[in-house]
């Protein structure tokens, strides 16, 4: 979302939760830039569609186990005006590639960081209060960390959840969009093991 994020509150989280360690660049530009954003004079449109472009912010359960649905959680968010849970998502604007918006939106609204994976497609969708028709693009986001204070801290809830409890309260389209991560996720995980698997 659009809300104004000071420079000083953006140098803020730098310091607080990056200091220690090296701090990569792709999520820097990120924070550099969430203080510009207020309003949608920049944002994209394919015609009558308005681009979107979000992630879906997972973990393992036990990072010592593959990825599987009963090893991962997923972290829904609250809509900004009532309790509806959904995958962070924003407008991806004409100064930003699509992978740096989708972390930009994942930052402003779940408060979170990690490792952007492969685009898992594209969705339509209308917004329920509003008669705009979206053309939306979704990521998977491995966290690494996990912010006490973010732009939208004030406006929404996060939730870790389990990948059933999150088929049951987002909207439709997101629901496809994690169903694809998994199966994505899982017939690479068994491609794997099987190059792995010795010859008898």
């Amino acid at each position: 979302m659009g809300l104004f994020f000071s420079r000083n509150i953006a140098k803020f989280l730098l310091s607080s939760f990056f200091s220690s360690q090296k701090f990569p660049s792709q999520i820097e530009n990120v924070v550099s830039v969430v203080s510009s954003r207020t309003g949608r004079h920049r944002q994209r449109y394919n015609q009558e569609y308005r681009l979107v472009v979000g992630c879906i912010p997972y973990r393992y359960k036990d990072a010592l186990k593959s990825f599987s649905v009963d090893n991962i959680e997923v972290l829904g968010i609250s809509s900004q005006k009532g309790q509806a849970m959904m995958f962070p998502k924003g407008g991806w604007e004409n100064d930003e590639s699509m992978e740096t918006a989708a972390l930009r939106e994942t930052l402003e609204e779940a408060g979170v960081v990690g490792n952007i994976e492969k685009r898992l497609g594209k969705w339509y969708y209308k917004s329920k209060n509003q008669a705009t028709m979206h053309e939306a693009y979704m990521f998977p986001l491995q966290v690494t960390k996990l912010l006490e204070n973010w732009p939208e801290k004030d406006f929404r809830r996060r939730e870790w959840m389990s990948v059933e409890k999150a088929r049951e309260v987002c909207p439709q389209w997101m629901k496809e969009a994690l169903d694809l991560l998994i199966s994505q996720r899982t017939e690479l995980e068994q491609s794997l093991d099987e190059e792995e698997t010795p010859c008898s």
